[in-house]
Formats: C-alpha cells, sequence, structure tokens
C-alpha cells in the first residue's frame, strides 16, 4: 500500500474522464460540494490525513470462519472452485493452459451461464483465475498432449479450510487489484502513435500510467479502511465523491473549483476499479449512473440532494472480507493494524495498561470487547481496583474504568459502592452513583479538590491538547470571584499532575485574573512537589 498524502494523486489518465463527459453536460463539479453529498455522512472527513498513514486505526474482523464462507460465496471463487473439480481427473488444454474450444461451451453451461460467446468468455476467466489460484495445474503426458489436474488446495478449499481459502481470497484480491490498475493504464496505449520512434516512448508512459494507477487504488483502500474503522456500525458506506474529496481536498480547506474538477476525475477513474474489486467481494459498489453525463437538466433540487440523488454519483463500502484484505495488504508494507480486541485478553489491569498506554487504540471498542461474556458486578470490581495509582497513565485508568461502567450500567453499583471511602476512586464513584439516580452524601473537600485536578489530568493527556476540550473543561470549574481561595486550595493537592493542571489552566483560561492566580499557584504546586 502506498503511503496516503493530501495531495492530488499524479494520475496521467485521471483527465480521460472529464474529456468524456465535456461539453454541456453535467458533471459533479458542476454542483456545490455540500448540496452534492450532504445527504452522507463523510466518515473521518477531521482525522490529520498525515498522521493516518503512520498510524492505521484498529478494526474489528469477523471470524476466520466467517470470513471463510465469506469468500467462498464469492461467484468468482466459487466458479473457479467449480471447474477445478470439473476437470478431475485430467482435462485436455492447449499450450497456455487454456481451455480448448470444444469444452468452453460445456464449461460455460457448468457454471450456469447459458451459452454463446459472452458465456464461454466469462467462463474462461474463471478458469484463468482456476490456473492463477492453481486449484488446477497443468502437465505434459507421456504423448506429449496438454492437460490440467486438480492442484493440492482443491480438495481443503472444498472442505472450506479457513486458511486455505482465505489465501486462496487473499491471491485472487491481489490479482484482480493489479488488473484494475494495469486496466486503467491502458487507455494511454489504445492512442496511436505518431511514429514508430514513438513507441518506447509511449509504453513508458503507459508504464508510468500504470504505477500512479495503482497508488491511487491503494490509497483509496486506505481511505475507504480508515473511514470503515470509525464509523458507526451501519454507516461505513461512503460517497465516491466524499472518497474522491478525501484523497485531493487539503487538510482544513474547502474545495475551490478546481479542487471539483480533480474531484471529478477523480471519481470517474475510480468508479471502474473499484467495481473490478466488487467481483471479488472486495467492496460493495454503487457505479456512477452513466445518464448522469447526458442530462441538460441538474437533478439537483432547491434543497439537499436526497440519499438516492446522491446515490447516483456512485457509493462504496468496504466489507469485512475487503477490510481483511487490506489489512494484510498493509501488514505486508510494514504498517501496524491492529485489530480491536487485541488489548482486551488479559484481566482487568492488562486491559487498563494496554488501552492508556497505546496511542492506536479506540478505547470504548476495546472496553467492550473484554466486557462481553463477564460477570458485570465482578468486571467492575476488578476495573476499579486496577485504576488505582499515582503513576503516569493512572488519570486515564481511572477515566477508562469510569466510562466502562458507563457500559456496565446499574449491575455495577454494589462494586462502586464498596469504593467511596477510597481516596482516589471515592469522588468519581459518588458521582457516577449520583447519575444513576443513587442518594449518596457528599464527599469531604479535599477528595472533590483530588478528584477535580484527577479529571482534568485525564483530559490532558487523552485529548492531547486539544484547546476546545480544556476550554470547555476550564469554564466548568468552580472558580468564586475569589480566585486566590481556590486555587490556594488546588496547589496543595497531592497529586503527581496538580502543577501540569493548573499551568493548563493559566495559559487557557479567558479571565486573566484567574489565569495569573493559577500560574502562580502552578509554581507553588510545582515547589511543593520537587521539596
Amino acid at each position: 500500500m502506498s503511503e496516503r498524502s493530501s495531495s492530488t494523486p499524479d494520475n496521467p489518465s485521471a483527465g480521460s474522464g472529464a474529456d468524456r463527459a465535456a461539453d454541456e453536460r453535467l458533471l459533479p463539479a458542476d454542483y456545490d460540494l455540500a448540496d452534492l453529498y450532504g445527504a452522507f455522512a463523510a466518515h473521518g472527513q477531521d482525522e490529520d490525513q498525515d498522521d493516518a498513514a503512520v498510524l492505521v486505526p484498529p478494526i474489528q474482523l469477523p471470524s476466520e470462519r466467517e470470513l471463510a464462507d465469506a469468500a467462498l460465496a464469492v461467484p468468482l471463487i466459487a466458479a473457479a472452485l467449480k471447474l477445478a473439480r470439473w476437470a478431475a481427473p485430467h482435462r485436455p488444454v492447449d499450450e497456455f493452459g487454456d481451455l480448448l474450444g470444444e469444452d468452453r461451451a460445456p464449461a460455460a453451461e457448468l457454471l450456469g451461464l447459458g451459452k454463446g460467446e459472452e458465456a464461454e468468455v466469462e467462463a474462461m476467466r474463471s478458469w484463468s483465475l482456476a490456473c492463477d489460484l492453481d486449484l488446477v495445474e497443468i502437465g505434459t503426458t507421456e504423448a506429449g498432449e496438454h492437460v490440467a489436474i486438480p492442484g493440492p488446495d482443491l480438495e481443503p478449499a472444498e472442505a472450506g479450510d479457513e486458511e486455505t481459502v482465505l489465501e486462496l481470497w487473499l491471491t485472487a484480491a491481489g490479482i484482480v487489484r493489479e488488473l484494475a490498475a494495469e486496466a486503467d493504464s491502458l487507455d494511454l496505449a489504445d492512442e496511436e502513435a505518431e511514429a514508430e520512434e514513438d513507441d518506447e516512448e509511449r509504453l513508458a508512459a503507459v508504464e508510468e500510467s500504470r504505477k500512479a494507477a495503482a497508488e491511487l487504488l491503494d490509497e483509496a483502500l486506505q481511505v475507504l479502511y480508515e473511514t470503515t474503522a470509525f464509523a458507526e456500525p451501519g454507516e461505513e458506506t461512503v460517497p465516491l465523491g466524499v472518497l474522491a474529496a478525501l484523497l485531493v481536498v487539503p487538510e482544513g480547506e474547502e474545495p475551490d473549483e478546481e479542487l471539483l474538477g480533480d474531484i471529478t476525475d477523480l471519481m470517474i477513474t475510480l468508479d471502474p476499479m473499484l467495481g473490478d474489486l466488487a467481483e471479488l467481494g472486495l467492496l460493495e459498489h454503487q457505479p456512477i449512473d452513466p445518464e448522469l453525463f447526458e442530462e441538460e437538466d441538474s437533478p439537483v433540487g432547491e434543497g439537499e440532494l436526497s440519499d438516492e440523488e446522491s446515490a447516483r454519483f456512485g457509493l462504496v463500502r468496504l466489507t469485512p472480507l475487503g477490510q481483511y484484505g487490506v489489512r494484510q495488504w498493509l501488514l505486508e508494507e510494514g504498517y501496524d493494524a491492529p485489530l480491536v480486541g487485541e488489548l482486551a485478553q488479559g484481566d482487568a489491569e492488562a486491559l487498563l495498561r494496554g488501552v492508556s498506554e497505546t496511542a492506536n487504540v479506540l478505547p470504548e471498542r476495546e472496553v467492550l470487547v473484554w466486557l462481553a461474556g463477564r460477570d458485570p458486578e465482578t468486571a467492575a470490581r476488578e476495573l476499579l481496583a486496577a485504576s488505582r495509582g499515582t503513576d503516569p497513565y493512572s488519570p486515564v485508568r481511572r477515566l477508562l474504568s469510569m466510562q466502562a461502567l458507563e457500559a456496565i450500567g446499574g449491575a455495577a453499583r454494589p462494586a462502586v459502592a464498596e469504593v467511596l471511602d477510597d481516596p482516589e476512586l471515592g469522588g468519581a464513584a459518588r458521582a457516577w452513583l449520583r447519575g444513576q439516580g443513587e442518594e449518596v452524601t457528599a464527599p469531604e473537600r479535599g477528595m472533590v479538590l483530588w478528584t477535580l485536578v484527577d479529571g482534568f489530568a485525564a483530559q490532558l493527556l487523552t485529548s492531547e491538547g486539544e484547546a476546545e476540550v480544556l476550554h470547555r473543561l476550564i469554564a466548568e470549574l468552580p472558580v468564586t470571584d475569589n480566585p486566590a481561595s481556590f486555587f490556594g486550595e488546588l496547589w496543595r493537592v497531592r497529586h503527581p499532575y496538580t502543577g501540569d493542571v493548573l499551568e493548563a489552566i493559566g495559559e487557557l483560561h479567558l479571565n486573566r485574573t484567574v489565569a495569573k492566580e493559577a500560574r502562580k499557584a502552578a509554581f507553588k504546586a510545582r515547589s511543593q512537589q520537587s521539596g
């Protein structure tokens, strides 16, 4: 997979689609981007694209059994297996391994393709795939005849062996991925050379175009992988225009007229390539409606486009099988492509430590995997015990445990009630129980202040300094008309992050007096810590 960037891919063939749809016909670039794609959510559009090229988000995959069953259900794979079995014990072929003329019609009928040249061509595609996957092997008899016999992977594949099936599917997906990029680059080869001496130069241009198309397809698949990872269940479908925009529009910029044209070109370039991958079950793909380029009246109404109108510009969804395939390619390229649940295999301590200390993680999903199948009350008790401590990651562990309690719900109440007087957990525990409708006594002032510092520290550590989040927390601080008194108490709190919290308040608070008192208190807190 290529490393993604937010710049326009250098794709020599991208302009050909725009040329075909030129003149007065309507293109996606003729419409306002917000109207065109406003009917859909652009998943992951706010993610930092440069970071995403390094940190691949975790995904949650079905079991290998489910993935293997999905691979066997792909028509091309099923057809290749059927033809390989049909070849037993051996089938005569030509010197290239292709079926002889008299066997092509029976092969098409076997696959239920009907009769005729088109059916036979389709059958030959499946036969070629069977050969490429070594489901059939080509040999020569003693008489010098070329024959095909079933390969060693046929029987385990037919039996549904997970490793064999997934390896076969991944190989097939790689072949189709290469062919899709190659087909896009062949537009250049169809251009007639002006002179014989231009052949070498033309072939070099074709090869350059093929590489660019392959990089573009890889980038598109990686974007789909990322957006699918962040999408809520049922919302993984991405409009083709949004996918193209994520590839060409620089972070934080609104697309101008030129970029809208680039988006259109890219949509037209990607559309057939994605369609090829859909044949292997890697994608679900609704192509661009070809009639759009014949219409003179805009389908855009006075308001936003409906889902149905927007869908005419193409839709794409990476399937679980596609996620599996793209992840394997990412791993081959040296990317760290984690799975949701990898950190949820141990006890509560291992879970909280792993999630809090790992940058590339989806905490809520990891916690839910850990909770599955566990007794809720016991799980709550284990999480609370594992969240104690004053090490650098302890505030994050306590934040995670409180979030996990929300997922557990009322069944966690007995375990939470046991820690009401705990100096580290009591404040948050009382707040959680009040949120559950329980009547609990207010904590002592010292516990209130310690919990305030601890919660603020957790947000400092997990928000990565996002000013909006921190400003909201600062606005909610219970600072009275006498900030010197409030911070005079706060700097004395024995918490490893007291100085950092006060320093952040001093830097970000909009009230100058409050900010000044916070900075003074931060100095005192650090002096206390160093002493």
